[in-house]
């Protein structure tokens, strides 16, 4: 871990956006003790059981996950802080003002909040924009400095979507100055819908448009989500009833998917020759096992020391190894991936009402 500046604790450089499954929360909970605190994930909840909530509670103590309880009813049960594990709400500029009262409770827990806005939904303009973060610090008794601003590009896996998110975050971003946020992130998905149409038995490159665009980005100096190896359109996934053994695996740039079905109908046989065909490759890492929990459990099957695993596995190995392999990018020595601290605009911040800076045009989202 790169030690933070004078003594103080590091802060987090990379927010992941992660389904609440089994898969990607056992990935979080293999995440090295010294990588924890560099990671500040946002969990989407779909479901709350007593699996779910095991889970997070066994994440590393240095990982403060934020979960996302958009999708639940607006009930009392779906509050997260009814669930006894430390977590951070994450806030929509449309959750009803009993869900910002009771969110505001949580995050006066962890004195933080994650404040969510989506490009695609939350487009009112600049001045709308700015009324509704009012109405969320009033009813969450929350300031700006406490709240961590998450701008979700959602769905770019093309470079017309590229192109077409990356004015819109710059409005947004333009906007976010006039108030002094704790953090600014900018994140994104770049995994197609259905990986399942891919071709079987060769593995196949996959361009990461989603670090594309932050790259992009670079001049605003903001932080950097993505949706890990999973897909940010909403309801999306692959063909139901396809359970080839599948892996999408992270390099610079781009994913390779491994989806195989040669070697006879043993999925314990098929898979083995899937993780030694991906351990042969050139974008095997050089520290191998060493480079992730994923990495290891990968070089096991190859070495058929284990069985093939299921669904949920393959994708928390494939998490695994990209929440470690865009750690290293964004860790880089000469930060040739990362831009600077954020900091608000030139002219101070606007804490409260909705008025914009002298000269700075109310265009914006």
């Amino acid at each position: 871990m790169v030690p933070a500046h004078g003594g103080r604790a590091a802060e987090p450089v990379y927010r992941p956006v992660l389904a609440g499954r089994r898969g990607e929360l056992e990935a979080l909970a293999h995440l090295d003790d010294a990588l924890a605190p560099l990671l500040a994930p946002v969990i989407d909840v779909h479901a709350v059981d007593a699996c779910t909530v095991d889970l997070l509670g066994r994440l590393p103590a240095g990982l403060l996950p934020a979960v996302d309880v958009s999708a639940l009813p607006d009930c009392p049960e779906s509050e997260p802080a009814r669930w006894g594990v430390p977590l951070v709400p994450v806030i929509g500029l449309a959750d009803s003002d009993r869900r910002l009262v009771a969110h505001g409770m949580a995050a006066r827990a962890q004195a933080r909040a994650v404040v969510r806005l989506r490009t695609g939904r939350d487009r009112a303009g600049p001045d709308a924009t700015t009324g509704a973060v009012e109405r969320v610090w009033r009813l969450t008794r929350l300031v700006p400095e406490q709240c961590d601003l998450l701008i979700d590009a959602g769905d770019v896996c093309c470079p017309a979507d590229v192109r077409l998110a990356e004015p819109r975050v710059r409005r947004l971003a333009g906007w976010a100055r006039r108030h002094a946020w704790r953090s600014v992130t900018v994140a994104a998905g770049g995994m197609p819908p259905a990986v399942a149409r891919l071709p079987a038995d060769e593995p196949v490159r996959l361009e990461r448009f989603d670090w594309q665009l932050w790259r992009g980005l670079a001049d605003l100096d903001v932080g950097y989500g993505d949706y890990g190896v999973g897909c940010a359109a909403p309801g999306a996934g692959d063909v139901p009833g396809d359970r080839l053994p599948t892996l999408r695996y992270t390099t610079d740039g781009g994913w390779w998917i491994y989806r195989w079905s040669r070697r006879g109908g043993r999925g314990d046989e098929r898979f083995a020759d899937l993780c030694r065909t991906l351990v042969a490759a050139p974008w095997w890492p050089a520290a191998g096992a060493g480079f992730s929990w994923g990495d290891h459990e990968i070089l096991r099957r190859a070495r058929r020391g284990a069985g093939a695993g299921s669904p949920a596995n393959w994708a928390a190995w494939s998490t695994s190894h990209h929440l470690a392999h865009v750690l290293a990018a964004l860790l880089r020595p000469d930060r040739e991936q990362r831009g600077g601290p954020w900091r608000a605009g030139p002219d101070g911040p606007e804490r409260r009402a909705g008025r914009a800076p002298r000269g700075e045009s109310r265009r914006a989202g």
